[in-house]
């Protein structure tokens, strides 16, 4: 009989909700990795014996119930699968929390900015910023007002939430990177920013900050198998050396990043994504 954990089985889903359109939250039972998970780590997961390996961050936890909540968009067959389970169901493995965490310290005025899916990770690490006392400007930004997520939960732990959308239905009309360049602009102090969402994203902050010679930290999301750093799938360049997305990141400086390496080799299986999604799905409709 398997047994029974704090809050439920392990790795059991307690709760489940639809955030947006294709971007699913889960609260997963994890008694282990609630009481050690630190802000930037992530755990790797199957959903089943016969499932691939993929890495998502840890958005935030509770220690007392023992459980984890992660963030999720479907993508691909794998996503499909776990934004089909409901509370009960039990994902076969989970494995962690993996990754170096975050560097946190009162650096001063810190700027957050998430895209996307990305404002889940950035979650974890505005809150952590804002308990070590930095000044945290946050800011969010989706295709649509319908594709914002976790709005009120990071107005409460930043100083300051700046939402943009890129067709102008909620907030700023325009993307996030053009936020910051007004804030850089403005004159206004930033000590670090910290840019989490899609590769593209990524890349034009650190176009944005590089000339003002701004830290800024990214997080790298490298295809992932064994997260040990043996298999060296998540290797990228990282100021001309390589390194292990699993063991030395996931965070990187963003100004030393090899973006286009980086694209290059997330694109090596998008087709057999997309095959294998359209192939679940179409057996999911009997078809």
């Amino acid at each position: 009989m398997r047994k029974k954990k704090r809050g439920g089985f392990l790795n059991e889903i307690i709760e489940k909700q639809d955030l947006s359109e294709n971007i699913v939250k889960l609260v997963i039972s994890s008694p282990t990795v609630a009481k050690k998970r630190k802000a930037g780590q992530f755990v790797v997961l199957m959903v089943d014996e016969r499932g691939e390996r993929i890495p998502l961050t840890i958005v935030d936890s509770d220690p007392e119930k023992g459980t984890i909540t992660l963030i999720l968009q479907v993508a691909g067959k794998t996503t499909a699968l776990l934004a089909a389970l409901k509370p009960g169901d039990r994902i076969e493995h989970l494995l962690g929390p993996l990754g170096n965490p975050t560097e946190i310290e009162n650096f001063g005025q810190v700027v957050c900015v998430g895209g996307g899916v990305g404002v889940g990770v950035a979650y974890p690490i505005v809150k952590a910023l804002k308990n070590a006392g930095n000044r945290v400007v946050t800011i969010i930004g989706a295709r649509t007002k319908a594709m914002l997520i976790l709005e009120e939960e990071l107005r409460q732990v930043s100083d300051k939430l700046i939402v943009a959308t890129d067709d102008g239905s909620y907030g700023v009309h325009g993307f996030v990177s053009a936020v910051l360049q007004d804030l850089i602009d403005r004159g206004e102090r930033i000590d670090r920013v910290y840019a989490i969402g899609p590769v593209p994203m990524m890349r034009v902050i650190c176009n944005v900050t590089k000339p003002k010679a701004v830290p800024t930290i990214v997080s790298l999301n490298a295809i992932m198998v064994d997260a040990t750093g043996m298999c060296g799938a998540c290797r990228v360049s990282v100021g001309g050396k390589t390194r292990f997305t699993c063991v030395d990141g996931p965070e990187f400086d963003g100004h030393d990043v090899d973006f286009d390496l980086l694209t290059k080799r997330l694109r090596m299986y998008d087709d057999q994504e997309k095959r294998s999604l359209e192939k679940y799905r179409c057996e999911c409709h009997g078809n």
